[in-house]
């Protein structure tokens, strides 16, 4: 299952989402195979970014970026090279036992002024459960630091093991580097 909230009704767009600092799109797969570390790396391939080397980020979105849910079954790879570095903030759950549900979601708030903003992600057994956590910790943590956002957007993903591992991952990569 795709869980997607998106913000509707926008009717006037600030100049840094005509011509943003960074694009991140958020993106999720799913995976199966026969242990669940091969199940998160079908749920990469997925995703299209199995052949890089994940930096996980925190939870700050820089000011200027645009992040954007991008919804497609085969997404486009960040450019990049065989191993680079790739900068992500990602939610990966994984499920082993037959019956037994993998549910990971991205949610996100922006300042409508200028983008900064904040991600979290959470990992569970239960989609609704995540999806209630992501809204709750952004709340909290927007509230903490004072930040004026607009509403929060989420992107879940959520897999039943059927018999072998299986992994749900919903992630949002920043950019790439090499190592050279």
């Amino acid at each position: 299952m795709t869980g997607i909230d998106m913000i509707h009704g926008v009717e006037s767009r600030s100049t840094w989402e005509d011509d943003p600092t960074l694009t991140i799109p958020v993106t999720s797969g799913v995976g199966r195979g026969p242990t669940s570390v091969a199940a998160f790396d079908a749920a990469l391939r997925a995703a299209g970014v199995a052949n890089f080397n994940l930096i996980r980020l925190s939870s700050v979105i820089p000011t200027g970026a645009a992040v954007q849910i991008a919804v497609d079954p085969e997404p486009t790879p960040p450019a990049g090279g065989w191993g680079d570095r790739l900068y992500v903030v990602y939610a990966d759950a994984r499920a082993t036992e037959p019956g037994q549900v993998a549910a990971a979601c991205v949610g996100w708030v922006q300042n409508p002024d200028d983008g900064s903003g904040l991600f979290v992600e959470v990992e569970g057994h239960d989609e609704a459960v995540v999806r209630q956590e992501v809204t709750d910790s952004l709340h909290a943590m927007t509230v903490a630091r004072d930040l004026a956002a607009g509403p929060p957007v989420l992107l879940s993903r959520s897999v039943r093991c059927e018999g072998e591992p299986v992994c749900a991952l919903v992630i949002a990569p920043f950019t790439s580097e090499a190592w050279r």
